[in-house]
Formats: C-alpha cells, structure tokens, sequence
C-alpha cells in the first residue's frame, strides 16, 4: 500500500529555505507572494495492505523517524 508522509515546520518556527523561496520569487517578478513555507514528502510503499495498519505503520514511522516532532509537523495520507 502507498503511503504519503507530508512534513512541515510547525507555525512560528523560522523557515530560512521559504523565505529564501520568498525572496527569489519576488526577484523573478512573481509580486503577491507573502510567504513560503518549505517541506518534505516522504512516499512509501509498504508490504501491509490493511489500510489502517498502514496508516498507523506509517505513523509510528513519522514519529520515530520522518519528523522532528518538536519543530515539525506531519500527515499521513494513504495514496
């Protein structure tokens, strides 16, 4: 089963990578853009076909591995 981790910093913890992204897109002339918050996603394709046993895998894999969970965020979505 497919499964999709997104990863993002959590509210109010400084984003250099977006705000870099911010900057170069008003450099390029793309006006209007007030922020950029930059993440990861992280696909996996487990063995496990039951779609909860899946999802909470993929979970306990977020939490021990894929996120920081003092500075970041996640979901997990089944694709």
């Amino acid at each position: 089963m497919k499964v999709r981790v997104d990863v993002m910093l959590r509210p109010g913890v400084l984003d250099p990578q977006g705000a870099a992204v911010r900057e170069a897109l008003g450099n390029m002339g793309f006006e209007g853009v007030r922020e950029v918050r930059q993440g990861k996603v992280i696909e996996l394709d487990l063995a496990e076909e039951d779609p909860d046993a899946a999802r909470a895998q993929a979970t306990e894999m977020a939490e021990k591995l894929l996120a920081n969970l003092v500075i970041e965020s996640y979901r997990v979505e089944l694709a």
